[in-house]
């Protein structure tokens, strides 16, 4: 018996309509990715420049080369053995992580009864809240001030930064809020089934389900403090050991004013932590904004 070979099919050739679509899909692909990559250097360029420069000599900066003919890593150096900079650095720490665990500590209750609880007024209270984001702290800082400075004698510190952080925050409380109405009750009905109190629950479900939108929230509070720079000036500005990061950096730009390699090194190192600190948590940063208001 002859055995039939049979000719392999060859594909048919695309019509001109899907060649149409395929060039079309290709040139959306690079015009979409175009304006990303355009986005990104939009918002790279400016570090580069300032980490560049913050690299170059003293007579270099002046000019207009872009890239260190040597490298100065000393410059770096130079800026920590400035007086006053890492008692700069302690007051930024202090004020940032001090009053993001303290926000966080406070707006987590706040916001758990807001989502979860029934009971006369809880709009009106919401409503108070979202209101409360809306004004400016330029409309209340003078009887604050003259609370803390003349009242409590607090003038020269950052404690009237720090102190009212332990009473929650707005903004916070209606994240944190928007976040927790995502969580079915039916896990908190299941606790409390288990015999677990508002507070028991609170601790051991709703605190584990809501770690996306806490880290949010300490993210957004840590951020807000390390460049808070109104604040340290109506309160600690007489004190230049009460100083943070960010006015301590107007005063050393004033003391540097000629040397730009030393003042984009400073800089630098006032951002790298931020920088950093989103590096690491932007995933959680991520999911808890993107889940929050999910459900009204």
């Amino acid at each position: 018996m002859t055995q039939v070979l049979e000719r392999p099919v060859r594909p048919a050739a695309p019509t001109a309509a899907e060649r149409t679509a395929r060039r079309r899909a290709v040139l959306e692909w690079i015009a979409v990715h175009s304006l990303g990559v355009a986005a990104a250097l939009f918002f790279v360029l400016p570090f580069v420049f300032v980490v560049l420069t913050s690299l170059m000599s003293d007579q270099q900066a002046l000019t207009r080369d872009l890239i260190p003919r040597t490298w100065e890593w000393g410059n770096y150096a130079q800026v920590f053995d400035t007086p006053g900079f890492l008692t700069w650095w302690r007051n930024t720490l202090l004020y940032a992580g001090l009053g993001t665990v303290l926000t966080v500590v406070s707006s987590v209750p706040v916001a758990y009864a807001l989502a979860k609880f029934r009971f006369h007024g809880r709009n009106l209270t919401l409503m108070m809240v979202v209101s409360m984001m809306m004004l400016p702290p330029q409309v209340v800082i003078i009887p604050m001030y003259l609370f803390w400075a003349k009242q409590l004698d607090l003038s020269g510190t950052l404690w009237p930064l720090i102190i009212p952080m332990a009473f929650g925050d707005a903004f916070s409380i209606f994240l944190l809020r928007q976040f927790l109405t995502t969580i079915p009750d039916e896990y908190l009905d299941a606790a409390k089934v288990d015999g677990c109190g508002e507070l028991r629950t609170l601790l051991r479900v709703v605190l584990p389900m809501a770690k996306p939108g806490i880290a949010a929230v300490a993210l957004f509070q840590f951020f807000y403090a390390w460049n808070d720079y109104f604040g340290p000036q109506i309160y600690a500005s007489e004190n230049p050991g009460a100083w943070t990061l960010s006015y301590g950096l107007e005063s050393f730009k004033g003391a540097h004013h000629t040397d730009w390699n030393l003042t984009m090194a400073a800089t630098v190192l006032v951002m790298a932590p931020v920088i950093l600190v989103f590096f690491f948590a932007q995933k959680a940063f991520v999911e808890g904004v993107t889940l929050t208001g999910v459900k009204g």
